[in-house]
């Protein structure tokens, strides 16, 4: 087994760091950049660049910038599941999920260039909800989004509709 923690979990790990160690000025630097295209706010440059490497990838830029800023927007972790996952967690038991289901597939259907603006609102949504995410795995798929087979879309979608979520109750028990 690798020991060795990848870029994209060292990054979260470090900006899980910046929560536990309640340090407010490095949150309030990375949510300044809510609302603002990728790597434009400079306030949040000492927190990320030093994680993206030489010459990074534009893709790798912009999920960084854009995961430390929902990040310090709502801190709120686990290590399971996906978006998908954590969406399904809303379900309303009596089924009313219209709102629900167009808000995700409005998600799922983002063009890359837009998707800061749709991720901050379900971003949003679900710290309204006290719904922790899955901060690794959306790193790693916002670098993936623009993939052509849209796999990271396919499994996000998977797991909304593919099967009742488990209440957050019972997950934190298993």
């Amino acid at each position: 087994m690798n020991e060795i923690p990848s870029r994209n979990e060292a990054f979260i790990h470090y900006l899980e760091s910046l929560a536990s160690g309640q340090n407010r000025g490095a949150l309030a630097a990375l949510r300044r950049g809510l609302g603002q295209p990728p790597g434009t706010a400079a306030e949040m440059y000492p927190y990320v660049i030093p994680w993206l490497g030489d010459e990074p990838p534009a893709w790798r830029e912009r999920a960084y910038y854009l995961t430390a800023a929902l990040f310090a927007f709502h801190p709120s972790s686990t290590r399971e599941g996906n978006l998908g996952n954590a969406f399904a967690h809303c379900r309303d038991p009596q089924g009313n999920n219209d709102a629900l289901e167009r808000r995700f597939t409005n998600l799922l259907s983002a063009h890359p260039d837009d998707l800061a603006m749709y991720l901050q609102q379900a971003i949003s949504f679900l710290k309204s909800k006290e719904i922790p995410v899955n901060w690794q795995q959306l790193l790693d798929d916002l670098q993936s989004w623009g993939h052509p087979e849209r796999y990271v879309q396919r499994r996000w979608a998977q797991a909304f509709w593919g099967r009742p979520a488990k209440p957050l109750e019972e997950q934190n028990q298993s």
